[in-house]
């Protein structure tokens, strides 16, 4: 049963598996290390989801219509920095800026992607390279400091022991995101489109304004995301480099969505999310070097792109039958999907059917 949840459901069952191994070596760390867990380190696991988050769901969102927004990462900084240039007297003109900022730039990438109808790799890659240099000569190349200590305490203020602000916020707009796209057209639209956008079009379906409107949702996720940060450190950083952007990937594919669009979930980005934040707070609990750790997130991308694959999995079902049949055990049942006979028309000698 397991092995056929595994090849015909890895939307639910991926993200599963990574949340629930993570947790259970993350619970197992005091065998390791003789010392006992402390809500400490749950709130800096959170910490990280916090961190993480935003740009796991904004990138997660767009993969899922079939896209892929590397402009986030570029909104992650300019957002961040916005906010603190402005936001030295007065926070929320800094936050108020940096949200505007995001929508804008999501905005004009959506109507260019949707308008003409091009790839969005191209796109998004140069306004990641242009956002880069905004956000480096805004701060004229140098890191700035947000003076604001009771913002830089308060968004990181423990709560309940194991939350902050910020990721109690974080979290919330996972939740809210996961019951307004269960609970509407928008997320079966999101995901028919990430499917097969020529059929979405044909039942109906404005591809071209959701495709607006999930461009501009991203950049508001990463320019928030970046102020919230930013806030955090009380510092600004115009350039956060590409690890940022390679874990919220790492982390889209542990939540089940597809590598080509039309599956997954907002509570599986969640998931993925939690699992890479668990990872990255056991490696700093166990002491382990830090190439240890980007060799696990390596890992785990290497297991979700071979579940995600449709030939590897009908190969190993073939590999299945065989075994079975030699081991004297009935043949499993076959469709003409998994075994590429029947919809050929095709026996297993090569020969045409009659």
């Amino acid at each position: 049963m397991i092995n056929r949840n595994l090849l015909s459901r890895p939307e639910r069952f991926v993200p599963t598996v990574a949340l629930g191994v993570t947790l259970l070596a993350f619970l197992a760390l005091p065998l390791r290390t003789g010392e006992l867990l402390t809500p400490f380190d749950t709130y800096n696991a959170l910490q990280v989801l916090a961190r993480l988050g935003p740009l796991v769901l904004a990138l997660g969102l767009t993969m899922i219509a079939g896209e892929f927004d590397l402009s986030v990462v570029g909104t992650y900084a300019f957002g961040g920095m916005l906010a603190v240039t402005y936001g030295q007297d007065h926070w929320a003109i800094g936050m108020g800026l940096a949200l505007a900022a995001g929508v804008a730039v999501g905005m004009i990438q959506g109507v260019v992607i949707a308008r003409f109808r091009i790839s969005s790799m191209p796109v998004t890659l140069a306004v990641y390279i242009s956002l880069l240099g905004l956000t480096s000569s805004l701060s004229g190349g140098l890191s700035k400091t947000f003076d604001n200590p009771g913002v830089t305490l308060w968004v990181d203020r423990p709560v309940l022991q194991i939350f902050s602000p910020r990721s109690l916020l974080t979290i919330a707009v996972f939740v809210l995101l996961a019951v307004v796209l269960a609970g509407s057209r928008w997320g079966r639209e999101i995901r028919a489109i990430g499917g097969d956008r020529r059929a979405s079009r044909v039942s109906g379906v404005r591809d071209d304004r959701l495709l607006v409107g999930l461009f501009a949702l991203s950049g508001f996720l990463a320019a928030g995301g970046g102020a919230l940060l930013n806030f955090s450190l009380g510092s600004a950083n115009p350039d956060p480099g590409v690890q940022p952007l390679i874990l919220a990937a790492v982390a889209a594919l542990l939540g089940g969505v597809s590598l080509v669009g039309g599956r997954g979930s907002v509570l599986g980005l969640l998931a993925g999310a939690l699992a890479i934040a668990l990872l990255a707070q056991i490696v700093t609990v166990a002491g382990l070097p830090t190439y240890l750790g980007q060799l696990f997130y390596a890992l785990l991308l290497v297991v979700v792109v071979a579940v995600d694959a449709p030939d590897l999995r009908n190969a190993l079902i073939r590999a299945r039958a065989r075994l079975r049949h030699r081991a004297g055990a009935p043949p499993l049942e076959t469709t003409g999907i998994e075994t590429g006979l029947e919809t050929t028309g095709l026996d297993t000698t090569g020969r045409a059917s009659s």
